[in-house]
């Protein structure tokens, strides 16, 4: 233990001497009259702070935004009845998959299976009726032709014939309705997805028209909506001034990620923008797609939505934590000739990962510093050591959000 303090006794010491020497020299210096060979004594003293800086490049980066909103389904249908009845059948389970065309419900198809019964036989009717009325407009041309009946029976027999057809024309509508409703009464599903749950059970009565109730609804599984605004300056800058028409829209890839899971972002395009900006909130609504294969993404979700510019641009990067506040400026340290620190003004952009575009103030080839700032001071003399370099990933542009 003994041995160690000297050590340290014996450093303290050696430091000691070198400062008192430093100083005394600048002593003099002052004594001399020279306050300028003064302050490069003491400089040139001074042991050179290490630091680690990072050198400015230009490098392709792909800006994006972020925005909040909600997942949609891309089909999605309530199942009503279409016609009264009892409900004798249901062939649903919650949740299932189902197919466009499925029997979901069965409504008691006996009644609508008589009434087309009904409805082809009174076709049958009208056509017996028809073809004998035309039989005795037959009759009636060759009679009146030779006079041998009033051209008043002929008039008779040809209003009958029509008045025949025209009734074909009705029992086949009849038909034709009896036969809507006997289908109607096996209520099938308009699109494929996955139902909900049966909202009215075996054995109820219900009824078709305004009033009807629900039975099941369906969302479609062919893909998902993400439904989200952006906003004006965004649009005008990221996507219209990128993009000439929808083809080149829809090219724009999108990303979303669901809360509490930020680490697993889903890949989609823009599906489509509004044809107008809203004046009230400065926005334009927007629409991106998604496969949405494993079925994690589900309507009504909250989501976070990341749109990226059209391609890549060059930009200038450094690191956040090198960036410095002036009251309103913004600054950060870079070394230049013989090793020494300078302050430099700059103007910075997106944000990309823990980088910052920086628009003005700085050239490619700058050695910005980014560790040891807190030991530092313009014209100080700097040891220097080089950053590994940082490849973003991304660039999140805004942080503007909106709930549709």
């Amino acid at each position: 233990m003994r041995k160690f303090h000297t050590v340290d006794r014996k450093r303290a010491l050696l430091l000691g001497s070198v400062a008192l020497i430093a100083l005394v020299g600048a002593v003099a210096a002052v004594r001399g009259g020279d306050p300028a060979q003064a302050q490069s004594v003491v400089a040139a003293a001074a042991p050179a702070v290490p630091v680690t800086v990072q050198t400015v490049a230009s490098r392709p980066v792909q800006v994006w935004s972020s925005f909040s909103g909600r997942m949609r389904a891309v089909d999605f249908a309530e199942i009503r009845p279409e016609v009264s009845g009892r409900i004798t059948s249901v062939r649903i389970s919650d949740g299932q998959t189902v197919k466009a065309g499925d029997v979901l419900f069965v409504i008691a198809p006996a009644p609508y299976e008589a009434a087309v019964a009904r409805a082809e036989a009174n076709l049958a009717s009208a056509r017996t009726n028809a073809a004998f009325a035309r039989t005795e407009l037959d009759r009636a041309v060759n009679l009146v032709r030779n006079q041998a009946i009033a051209q008043r029976l002929y008039d008779e027999r040809a209003n009958a014939d029509k008045v025949a057809a025209a009734a074909i024309l009705v029992a086949e509508a009849d038909l034709k309705q009896a036969r809507i409703n006997l289908e109607h009464a096996y209520v099938k599903a308009p699109i494929s997805g996955r139902v909900s749950r049966a909202e009215v059970t075996l054995g109820n009565l219900v009824q078709a028209g305004a009033g009807a109730p629900v039975l099941t609804s369906i969302v479609s599984d062919n893909g998902i909506y993400a439904d989200f605004q952006v906003d004006e300056q965004t649009y005008l800058k990221s996507i219209r001034g990128q993009t000439a028409n929808r083809s080149e829209e829809r090219t724009i890839p999108v990303q979303v990620t669901v809360q509490g899971d930020d680490s697993h972002p889903y890949v989609g395009t823009i599906d489509s923008f509004d044809n107008r900006i809203d004046t009230a909130s400065g926005t334009i609504r927007a629409r991106a797609r998604f496969a949405n294969r494993d079925g994690a993404l589900m309507p009504g979700m909250f989501v976070s939505v990341k749109v990226g510019s059209g391609a890549a641009k060059e930009a200038l990067l450094v690191q956040e934590r090198a960036i410095g506040n002036d009251q309103s400026k913004r600054f950060v340290y870079v070394v230049g000739q013989n090793d020494k620190v300078a302050y430099r003004e700059v103007s910075l952009g997106a944000q990309v990962d823990d980088q910052r575009i920086v628009l003005g103030g700085l050239t490619p080839g700058d050695r910005v510093i980014v560790d040891g700032l807190q030991h530092i001071r313009p014209d100080v003399t700097v040891a220097v050591k080089e950053a590994a370099l940082a490849v973003p990933k991304h660039a999140l542009a805004t942080n503007f959000t909106s709930r549709p």
